[in-house]
Protein backbone atom coordinates (compact mmCIF):
# COMPACT_ATOMS: atom_id res chain seq x y z
CA UNK A 1 0.00 0.00 0.00
CA UNK A 2 1.82 3.09 -0.91
CA UNK A 3 0.75 6.44 1.03
CA UNK A 4 0.38 9.97 -0.14
CA UNK A 5 2.49 11.69 3.16
CA UNK A 6 3.49 14.46 4.62
CA UNK A 7 5.65 15.21 7.30
CA UNK A 8 5.62 18.76 9.19
CA UNK A 9 8.85 18.95 11.48
CA UNK A 10 11.27 21.33 12.47
CA UNK A 11 14.03 18.30 12.84
CA UNK A 12 15.33 18.15 9.11
CA UNK A 13 17.81 19.57 6.71
CA UNK A 14 17.47 22.64 4.99
CA UNK A 15 19.60 24.91 2.81
CA UNK A 16 20.12 27.12 6.24
CA UNK A 17 21.20 24.03 8.21
CA UNK A 18 22.05 21.09 5.59
CA UNK A 19 23.11 19.02 8.51
CA UNK A 20 20.77 19.52 10.83
CA UNK A 21 19.06 16.01 11.93
CA UNK A 22 20.53 13.11 10.30
CA UNK A 23 18.60 10.54 12.31
CA UNK A 24 15.14 12.33 10.61
CA UNK A 25 17.29 12.58 6.87
CA UNK A 26 17.85 8.51 7.15
CA UNK A 27 14.07 7.51 7.96
CA UNK A 28 12.36 9.81 5.79
CA UNK A 29 14.38 9.25 2.58
CA UNK A 30 14.03 5.63 3.69
CA UNK A 31 10.48 5.86 4.02
CA UNK A 32 10.44 7.81 0.59
CA UNK A 33 11.13 4.80 -1.17
CA UNK A 34 8.16 3.24 -0.02
CA UNK A 35 5.65 5.83 -0.38
CA UNK A 36 5.19 9.06 -1.36
CA UNK A 37 6.77 11.30 0.74
CA UNK A 38 6.87 15.63 0.91
CA UNK A 39 8.66 16.84 3.69
CA UNK A 40 7.90 20.51 5.15
CA UNK A 41 10.27 22.23 7.17
CA UNK A 42 9.94 25.00 9.92
CA UNK A 43 13.09 27.02 9.58
CA UNK A 44 13.92 29.39 12.52
CA UNK A 45 13.50 33.10 11.43
CA UNK A 46 16.81 33.56 13.33
CA UNK A 47 18.51 31.13 10.46
CA UNK A 48 16.53 31.86 8.00
CA UNK A 49 17.70 35.83 7.76
CA UNK A 50 21.16 35.31 9.67
CA UNK A 51 22.79 32.42 8.00
CA UNK A 52 23.64 31.65 4.16
CA UNK A 53 22.01 29.59 1.82
CA UNK A 54 24.31 26.44 1.43
CA UNK A 55 23.81 23.80 -1.40
CA UNK A 56 21.14 21.44 -0.08
CA UNK A 57 19.97 17.93 -1.43
CA UNK A 58 17.54 15.20 -0.51
CA UNK A 59 16.43 11.61 -2.23
CA UNK A 60 13.48 9.65 -2.35
CA UNK A 61 11.01 12.68 -0.82
CA UNK A 62 9.92 15.85 -1.69
CA UNK A 63 11.82 19.09 0.34
CA UNK A 64 9.94 22.37 0.99
CA UNK A 65 10.98 25.00 4.22
CA UNK A 66 8.58 27.68 5.51
CA UNK A 67 9.92 30.20 8.19
CA UNK A 68 8.96 30.30 11.73
CA UNK A 69 8.54 33.68 13.25
CA UNK A 70 7.83 33.81 16.75
CA UNK A 71 8.37 36.67 19.68
CA UNK A 72 12.06 35.13 21.14
CA UNK A 73 13.06 34.59 24.86
CA UNK A 74 9.34 35.74 25.84
CA UNK A 75 6.03 33.89 25.17
CA UNK A 76 6.94 30.20 24.53
CA UNK A 77 3.84 29.14 25.42
CA UNK A 78 2.60 31.01 22.07
CA UNK A 79 5.10 29.36 19.52
CA UNK A 80 2.88 26.67 18.72
CA UNK A 81 -0.01 29.57 17.85
CA UNK A 82 3.33 31.07 16.06
CA UNK A 83 4.21 28.29 14.25
CA UNK A 84 1.03 27.55 12.93
CA UNK A 85 0.18 30.99 12.16
CA UNK A 86 3.36 30.98 10.00
CA UNK A 87 2.58 27.68 8.46
CA UNK A 88 -0.78 28.74 7.06
CA UNK A 89 0.80 32.44 5.83
CA UNK A 90 2.98 30.38 3.83
CA UNK A 91 1.27 27.04 3.01
CA UNK A 92 -2.07 26.72 3.44
CA UNK A 93 -3.44 26.74 -0.41
CA UNK A 94 -0.65 24.06 -0.61
CA UNK A 95 -2.56 22.15 1.77
CA UNK A 96 -5.48 22.58 1.15
CA UNK A 97 -4.80 21.98 -2.50
CA UNK A 98 -2.97 18.17 -1.88
CA UNK A 99 -4.84 15.33 -0.66
CA UNK A 100 -2.52 13.41 2.00
CA UNK A 101 -3.65 10.12 3.12
CA UNK A 102 -1.58 10.59 6.64
CA UNK A 103 0.60 12.98 8.17
CA UNK A 104 3.76 12.53 10.30
CA UNK A 105 4.45 15.50 12.86
CA UNK A 106 8.13 14.97 14.17
CA UNK A 107 8.61 16.34 17.38
CA UNK A 108 5.61 17.29 20.15
CA UNK A 109 5.93 20.99 20.51
CA UNK A 110 5.32 23.36 18.47
CA UNK A 111 5.00 21.39 15.76
CA UNK A 112 3.01 18.95 16.91
CA UNK A 113 0.94 21.27 19.39
CA UNK A 114 0.67 23.31 15.71
CA UNK A 115 0.19 20.67 13.14
CA UNK A 116 -2.88 18.42 14.52
CA UNK A 117 -4.83 21.60 13.88
CA UNK A 118 -4.09 21.35 10.41
CA UNK A 119 -4.64 17.75 10.49
CA UNK A 120 -7.91 18.00 11.98
CA UNK A 121 -8.93 20.78 10.33
CA UNK A 122 -8.31 18.82 6.86
CA UNK A 123 -10.13 15.78 8.31
CA UNK A 124 -6.30 13.83 7.81
CA UNK A 125 -5.67 11.11 10.64
CA UNK A 126 -1.76 11.87 12.01
CA UNK A 127 0.96 10.43 13.75
CA UNK A 128 3.54 11.83 16.12
CA UNK A 129 7.02 11.05 16.66
CA UNK A 130 8.38 11.69 19.94
CA UNK A 131 12.75 12.19 20.49
CA UNK A 132 13.43 13.78 23.79
CA UNK A 133 13.45 17.02 24.83
CA UNK A 134 9.99 17.77 23.89
CA UNK A 135 8.59 15.36 26.51
CA UNK A 136 11.20 15.24 28.37
CA UNK A 137 11.62 19.13 29.23
CA UNK A 138 9.18 20.94 27.51
CA UNK A 139 5.91 18.72 28.86
CA UNK A 140 7.13 19.56 31.77
CA UNK A 141 5.92 23.38 31.10
CA UNK A 142 2.65 24.57 32.35
CA UNK A 143 1.36 25.77 29.77
CA UNK A 144 3.20 23.88 27.19
CA UNK A 145 2.05 20.26 28.54
CA UNK A 146 -1.56 20.69 27.91
CA UNK A 147 -1.22 21.11 24.31
CA UNK A 148 1.21 18.51 23.95
CA UNK A 149 -1.46 16.07 25.57
CA UNK A 150 -4.28 17.48 23.51
CA UNK A 151 -1.85 16.97 20.34
CA UNK A 152 -0.73 13.44 21.34
CA UNK A 153 -4.00 12.20 22.58
CA UNK A 154 -5.83 13.07 18.94
CA UNK A 155 -3.13 11.45 17.24
CA UNK A 156 -4.09 8.02 15.67
CA UNK A 157 -0.47 6.85 16.90
CA UNK A 158 2.48 8.47 18.74
CA UNK A 159 5.97 6.78 17.98
CA UNK A 160 8.92 6.91 20.69
CA UNK A 161 12.39 6.62 20.16
CA UNK A 162 12.79 4.73 23.66
CA UNK A 163 10.58 2.97 26.12
CA UNK A 164 11.26 5.88 28.54
CA UNK A 165 9.57 8.45 25.60
CA UNK A 166 6.61 6.24 25.58
CA UNK A 167 6.19 6.11 29.38
CA UNK A 168 5.62 9.94 29.23
CA UNK A 169 3.65 9.80 26.60
CA UNK A 170 1.39 7.64 28.79
CA UNK A 171 1.44 9.44 31.56
CA UNK A 172 0.20 12.19 29.69
CA UNK A 173 -2.79 10.47 29.03
CA UNK A 174 -2.34 8.91 25.73
CA UNK A 175 -3.75 4.83 25.22
CA UNK A 176 -0.86 2.89 25.60
CA UNK A 177 -2.12 0.33 22.31
CA UNK A 178 -1.35 3.86 20.58
CA UNK A 179 2.02 4.32 21.58
CA UNK A 180 4.86 2.39 19.82
CA UNK A 181 8.52 2.10 20.40
CA UNK A 182 10.66 2.02 17.55
CA UNK A 183 14.79 2.71 18.34
CA UNK A 184 16.45 4.37 15.60
CA UNK A 185 18.75 3.01 12.97
CA UNK A 186 22.46 2.80 12.10
CA UNK A 187 23.95 2.90 8.60
CA UNK A 188 25.72 -0.24 7.96
CA UNK A 189 27.70 1.55 4.99
CA UNK A 190 29.18 3.85 7.37
CA UNK A 191 28.97 2.63 10.22
CA UNK A 192 31.25 -0.44 10.67
CA UNK A 193 34.15 -1.61 12.77
CA UNK A 194 37.23 -0.98 11.63
CA UNK A 195 41.25 -0.24 12.03
CA UNK A 196 41.98 2.75 14.64
CA UNK A 197 45.21 2.85 13.18
CA UNK A 198 43.95 3.24 9.79
CA UNK A 199 40.90 5.98 10.97
CA UNK A 200 43.93 7.66 12.80
CA UNK A 201 45.94 8.03 9.39
CA UNK A 202 43.38 9.35 7.87
CA UNK A 203 42.43 12.03 9.92
CA UNK A 204 45.61 13.34 10.35
CA UNK A 205 45.78 11.99 14.08
CA UNK A 206 48.38 11.18 16.42
CA UNK A 207 48.80 7.11 16.75
CA UNK A 208 50.23 6.85 20.08
CA UNK A 209 48.04 9.18 22.13
CA UNK A 210 44.45 9.08 23.58
CA UNK A 211 41.55 10.60 21.90
CA UNK A 212 38.29 11.49 23.43
CA UNK A 213 35.09 12.42 21.22
CA UNK A 214 32.17 14.73 22.00
CA UNK A 215 29.71 14.74 18.53
CA UNK A 216 26.72 16.89 19.23
CA UNK A 217 25.43 20.07 19.43
CA UNK A 218 27.24 22.27 21.71
CA UNK A 219 24.82 23.47 24.59
CA UNK A 220 25.12 23.10 28.30
CA UNK A 221 21.75 20.77 28.40
CA UNK A 222 24.11 18.07 26.39
CA UNK A 223 26.87 17.98 28.72
CA UNK A 224 29.81 19.26 26.73
CA UNK A 225 30.83 21.65 29.57
CA UNK A 226 30.86 19.10 32.13
CA UNK A 227 32.74 16.62 30.23
CA UNK A 228 35.67 19.54 29.57
CA UNK A 229 35.11 20.29 33.87
CA UNK A 230 36.10 16.60 33.61
CA UNK A 231 38.95 16.28 31.54
CA UNK A 232 41.91 17.88 33.72
CA UNK A 233 41.45 14.57 35.81
CA UNK A 234 41.98 12.09 32.78
CA UNK A 235 45.13 14.42 31.76
CA UNK A 236 46.54 13.77 35.44
CA UNK A 237 46.29 9.88 34.68
CA UNK A 238 46.79 9.95 30.86
CA UNK A 239 48.85 13.58 30.04
CA UNK A 240 49.01 12.40 26.41
CA UNK A 241 44.91 12.41 26.13
CA UNK A 242 42.43 14.32 23.73
CA UNK A 243 39.92 15.44 23.68
CA UNK A 244 37.28 16.80 20.46
CA UNK A 245 34.23 18.05 20.28
CA UNK A 246 32.48 17.83 16.79
CA UNK A 247 29.56 20.23 16.63
CA UNK A 248 28.15 23.40 16.55
CA UNK A 249 25.70 25.52 18.76
CA UNK A 250 26.24 28.21 21.71
CA UNK A 251 28.74 26.55 24.15
CA UNK A 252 31.22 26.99 21.44
CA UNK A 253 33.07 30.05 22.98
CA UNK A 254 32.44 29.26 26.65
CA UNK A 255 34.46 25.91 25.85
CA UNK A 256 37.47 27.66 24.58
CA UNK A 257 37.16 30.07 27.54
CA UNK A 258 36.83 27.50 29.85
CA UNK A 259 39.86 25.52 28.34
CA UNK A 260 42.18 27.99 28.84
CA UNK A 261 41.40 28.66 32.28
CA UNK A 262 41.69 25.20 33.15
CA UNK A 263 44.99 25.09 31.33
CA UNK A 264 44.18 22.48 28.74
CA UNK A 265 43.44 24.21 25.51
CA UNK A 266 46.53 22.75 24.09
CA UNK A 267 44.54 18.87 24.59
CA UNK A 268 40.99 20.65 23.13
CA UNK A 269 40.26 20.71 19.97
CA UNK A 270 36.75 22.05 18.45
CA UNK A 271 36.69 21.10 15.18
CA UNK A 272 32.95 22.39 14.31
CA UNK A 273 30.02 20.18 12.29
CA UNK A 274 31.16 17.43 10.51
CA UNK A 275 29.28 15.73 7.27
CA UNK A 276 27.26 13.00 8.78
CA UNK A 277 29.13 10.34 5.80
CA UNK A 278 32.17 11.21 7.00
CA UNK A 279 31.67 10.80 10.78
CA UNK A 280 32.40 6.71 11.11
CA UNK A 281 36.24 7.19 10.55
CA UNK A 282 36.03 9.74 14.02
CA UNK A 283 34.31 7.25 16.09
CA UNK A 284 36.64 4.64 14.65
CA UNK A 285 39.54 6.83 15.55
CA UNK A 286 38.50 7.59 19.08
CA UNK A 287 39.04 5.43 22.20
CA UNK A 288 35.85 6.69 23.33
CA UNK A 289 32.80 8.71 22.83
CA UNK A 290 31.33 10.58 25.57
CA UNK A 291 27.97 12.03 25.61
CA UNK A 292 27.35 13.31 29.03
CA UNK A 293 23.64 14.59 28.46
CA UNK A 294 21.04 15.97 30.54
CA UNK A 295 18.27 14.82 28.92
CA UNK A 296 18.00 12.51 25.61
CA UNK A 297 15.69 10.24 23.85
CA UNK A 298 18.15 7.71 22.40
CA UNK A 299 20.75 9.95 21.03
CA UNK A 300 21.76 8.75 17.42
CA UNK A 301 25.83 9.12 17.80
CA UNK A 302 25.53 6.71 20.59
CA UNK A 303 24.79 3.67 18.49
CA UNK A 304 27.32 4.84 16.01
CA UNK A 305 29.73 4.77 17.58
CA UNK A 306 28.87 1.38 18.87
CA UNK A 307 28.26 0.25 15.70
CA UNK A 308 32.02 1.37 14.78
CA UNK A 309 33.29 -0.86 17.81
CA UNK A 310 33.93 2.46 19.95
CA UNK A 311 33.21 2.10 24.20
CA UNK A 312 30.21 4.79 25.19
CA UNK A 313 30.42 6.78 27.92
CA UNK A 314 27.21 8.23 28.45
CA UNK A 315 24.69 9.47 30.98
CA UNK A 316 21.82 7.28 32.91
CA UNK A 317 19.22 9.49 31.20
CA UNK A 318 16.38 8.55 28.82
CA UNK A 319 16.43 5.81 26.46
CA UNK A 320 20.33 5.85 26.85
CA UNK A 321 20.31 2.65 29.24
CA UNK A 322 18.11 0.63 26.83
CA UNK A 323 20.65 0.93 24.32
CA UNK A 324 24.28 0.63 26.19
CA UNK A 325 25.28 -2.85 27.55
CA UNK A 326 27.85 -2.67 30.22
CA UNK A 327 30.34 -4.81 27.50
CA UNK A 328 29.75 -1.35 25.35
CA UNK A 329 30.80 1.59 28.10
CA UNK A 330 29.61 3.00 31.21
CA UNK A 331 26.28 5.08 32.16
CA UNK A 332 27.24 8.04 35.01
CA UNK A 333 24.40 10.42 36.39
CA UNK A 334 23.71 13.40 34.92
CA UNK A 335 26.14 16.36 35.54
CA UNK A 336 28.10 14.12 38.48
CA UNK A 337 31.52 15.37 37.48
CA UNK A 338 33.35 12.92 39.76
CA UNK A 339 31.28 9.92 38.10
CA UNK A 340 32.13 11.48 34.66
CA UNK A 341 35.91 11.88 36.24
CA UNK A 342 36.18 8.08 37.25
CA UNK A 343 34.07 6.69 34.15
CA UNK A 344 36.17 8.18 31.32
CA UNK A 345 39.44 6.95 33.15
CA UNK A 346 38.02 3.70 33.81
CA UNK A 347 37.13 3.34 30.43
CA UNK A 348 40.58 4.41 29.14
CA UNK A 349 42.21 1.66 31.11
CA UNK A 350 40.20 -0.90 30.20
CA UNK A 351 40.50 -3.72 27.07
CA UNK A 352 37.41 -3.52 25.13
CA UNK A 353 36.00 -6.04 22.23
CA UNK A 354 35.36 -4.08 19.52
CA UNK A 355 33.67 -6.69 17.48
CA UNK A 356 31.44 -7.42 20.17
CA UNK A 357 30.03 -4.11 20.45
CA UNK A 358 29.62 -3.79 17.09
CA UNK A 359 28.11 -6.60 17.18
CA UNK A 360 25.24 -5.58 19.25
CA UNK A 361 24.84 -2.67 17.52
CA UNK A 362 23.65 -4.17 14.92
CA UNK A 363 20.61 -5.08 16.13
CA UNK A 364 18.91 -1.41 15.09
CA UNK A 365 18.79 -1.61 11.47
CA UNK A 366 16.94 1.06 9.83
CA UNK A 367 14.84 -1.48 7.38
CA UNK A 368 13.01 -2.96 10.39
CA UNK A 369 12.93 0.85 11.93
CA UNK A 370 10.94 2.50 8.38
CA UNK A 371 9.06 -0.58 7.68
CA UNK A 372 7.18 -0.29 11.08
CA UNK A 373 6.65 3.17 10.75
CA UNK A 374 5.25 2.51 7.39
CA UNK A 375 3.42 -0.18 8.82
CA UNK A 376 2.05 2.56 11.74
CA UNK A 377 1.28 5.11 9.12
CA UNK A 378 -0.78 2.41 6.57
CA UNK A 379 -3.12 1.50 9.75
CA UNK A 380 -3.51 5.38 10.41
CA UNK A 381 -4.68 5.89 6.66
CA UNK A 382 -6.66 3.02 7.09
CA UNK A 383 -8.28 4.25 10.00
CA UNK A 384 -10.02 7.23 7.80
CA UNK A 385 -10.74 5.00 4.85
CA UNK A 386 -12.97 2.95 7.74
CA UNK A 387 -14.41 6.24 8.79
CA UNK A 388 -14.81 7.31 5.49
CA UNK A 389 -16.56 4.37 4.42
CA UNK A 390 -19.04 3.75 7.93
CA UNK A 391 -20.01 7.42 7.48
CA UNK A 392 -21.25 6.94 4.06
CA UNK A 393 -23.19 3.55 4.81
Amino acid sequence: MSLKVLILTNLFPSPWDPLRSPFNRQQFERLGQHHDVDVITAVDFRERFGRKRQPFRVNHVNSEQFVFFYPPVIGRSLHAACWLGSLLVQKWRRLRRVHYDCLLLSWAYPDAAAASWVARHLGIPYVVKVHGTDLNVKAEQGLIRPQIRQALRGAQAVVAVSQALADKAVALGVDPSRVHVIYNGVEPNLFTSGSLSEARSKLSLPQDERILLYVGNLKDSKGCLDLLEAFPRVLATHPDANLIFIGSGPSREPLLQRAVALGCQDRVHLLGAVEHDALGDWFRAADLLCLPSHNEGVPNVVLEAMACGTPVVATRVGGIPEVLPEHAGVLVDARDRIGLEGALVDVLGKAWDSERIAAYAGRFRWDENVERLGGILEAAAMSRAGEVKYSAS
